[in-house]
């Protein structure tokens, strides 16, 4: 598997495996946790949800501009890697739920300042981390390898962001069962509208029968309200709690291996000859080219990423999740957050069958440039949100599910549209994330990697950043309506893509 690489790319994606286990915990509970923990709506869930995700990649540019400064890539990611845990370890903290009114503020405001913690740390980790890799395929024997090494970089470290949903999933499960309480997705919204006094026809009736079936004692809902919240949130907070145990091991991974890692200050001045023969006309060609293929990724992340908001949310609402439900006796795995585990399980599942297909394409003279493989997984994306706009059909608006309190399971459709959905978004991410990683080390001054590494990463912030106007869409207009919109997006940047191909394809060369 890893025959013609150079030995420090596995322990690069096993240390990376905590990362990215944290960061599916985060992806997989995140705004649903905001909105059964502050009775936040899922267009203010979807805003913190979008500034945290823009962090975490932003602070990437800050992160690289750090290392590049200081040549201290190792130091840079171990600061990383601790800081992750100690954001992680301050949301993890359970307290009391619902919030009371005079304390909202400030317990939203710790919650939030746990979340830039582990942005801040996953800037200076990620990108940097990344740019390592880079420069071990910058060495000629492997520099023929770097596509393919960039892709198995990728699809080991999703390995562990496979269990992360399911373990997330389990502890809250297990917390809210160990209780007396059965998992139900609807309840949290419904206990806040009982206690908030806006409860009232068909939603008030479903509210009474969905307590008693999730084990509600006696007739006073109002009790079960504090009490299922209160449950239901710690279960929550106990996930978070599993990632720390996941930087733990990736912290021991990352000490055990770090004399693998190349040293960046020894590789300055190996290439120093190399870089003063780069001409300036040279290197602004390259900064210009990384700049335009920044600003087209920013509509295809602003439509992928939707898979903690718009899809999770149209999983918990219009998704029969009995089907996709998991006994294992000591907890029951189901919840909207379990199909957060399909795109990192058809990462691990597709990567070899497309670096198969892309091996026989090049065996045959026939395999597309970097920036062309990345437009076409733009095209791909974009089929993708058309499966969802045709399976959405038909389906009542968010506003009548939530005057009804929600849709039986004789009302819901079938897992595998999202399922099939996410199969199609993990194809087209193999054709744009990890290539778009290798076109920018490929692409970048030596003296730039850092920065530019970082700069990629905030390419996909400003995508983040805009995530919430998805959630806001989806409460206002048909569902269909909403996934035509990132139909639309991912084919702009198909366009422009293609419209700057044969620029890039040369800058490349």
């Amino acid at each position: 598997m890893f025959k013609n690489h150079p030995k420090g790319l596995l322990a690069a994606a096993l240390a990376n495996m905590g990362e990215r286990f944290g960061f599916y915990t985060m992806m997989a509970i995140l705004s649903l946790f905001l909105m059964a923990k502050f009775g936040l709506t899922g267009g203010e869930a979807g805003l913190i949800y979008s500034i945290f995700y823009f962090s975490i990649y932003v602070l990437a540019f800050v992160g690289g501009l750090i290392a590049d400064k200081t040549k201290n890539f190792k130091g840079t990611i171990l600061v990383g890697l601790i800081l992750m845990a100690i954001g992680y370890f301050l949301i993890a903290i359970p307290t009391g739920t619902p919030v009371p009114a005079d304390k909202f503020i400030f317990f939203l405001t710790m919650t939030c300042l746990g979340l830039f913690v582990i942005a801040f740390g996953n800037g200076l980790f990620k990108g940097n981390l990344q740019a390592l890799v880079g420069q071990m395929y910058d060495n000629p024997k492997y520099s023929q390898m770097r596509d393919s090494g960039f892709q198995w970089f990728y699809m080991f470290i999703n390995v562990g962001a496979i269990f992360a949903p399911l373990a997330a999933v389990g502890v809250r499960n297990w917390w809210v069962t160990s209780h007396g309480f059965q998992y139900n997705p609807d309840l949290p919204a419904l206990c806040h509208q009982h206690l908030g006094g806006t409860l009232q026809g068909e939603a008030l009736v479903r509210y009474q029968e969905l307590a008693v079936n999730a084990g509600a004692k006696g007739t006073d809902l109002t009790v079960f309200a504090h009490d299922y919240l209160n449950v239901f949130a710690t279960g929550f907070h106990y996930a978070f709690a599993v990632a720390i145990f996941a930087m733990a091991i990736s912290l021991v991974i990352y000490l055990a291996n770090k004399k693998k890692f190349p040293n960046p200050a020894d590789k300055n001045k190996a290439v120093g000859v190399a870089e003063g023969e780069m001409s300036v006309a040279e290197v602004r060609q390259r900064l210009y080219a990384l700049f335009a293929v920044f600003a087209v990724v920013i509509f295809f992340w602003f439509s992928f990423h939707q898979n903690g908001l718009t899809l999770t949310f149209f999983a918990r609402d219009y998704t029969d999740l009995s089907q996709i439900r998991l006994n294992l006796g000591f907890t029951t795995l189901e919840g909207a957050e379990l199909f957060q585990s399909m795109n990192p399980f058809f990462v691990v599942f597709l990567t070899p069958v497309i670096m198969a297909f892309f091996g026989w394409l090049r065996a045959k003279g026939k395999e597309p440039s970097t920036p062309k493989k990345i437009a076409i997984g733009m095209l791909i994306a974009a089929i993708a949100y058309v499966v969802m706009a045709i399976g959405s059909m038909g389906l009542p608006a968010f506003t009548s599910v939530q005057a009804q309190g929600g849709l039986n399971d004789l009302q819901r459709i079938t897992p595998f549209l999202l399922i099939g959905t996410y199969f199609i978004l993990t194809v087209a991410e193999l054709f744009i994330s990890p290539l778009g990683i290798s076109f920018v080390s490929k692409v970048a001054p030596p003296k730039y990697q850092g920065m530019m590494q970082g700069l990629w990463l905030c390419a996909t912030a400003v995508g983040n950043q805009l995530l919430f106007i998805g959630a806001i869409l989806y409460e206002h207009i048909p569902i269909w309506a909403t996934w035509t919109v990132f139909v639309v997006a991912c084919l702009i940047s198909m366009s422009v893509m293609l419209f700057m191909l044969r620029w890039l394809e040369k800058v490349a060369k």
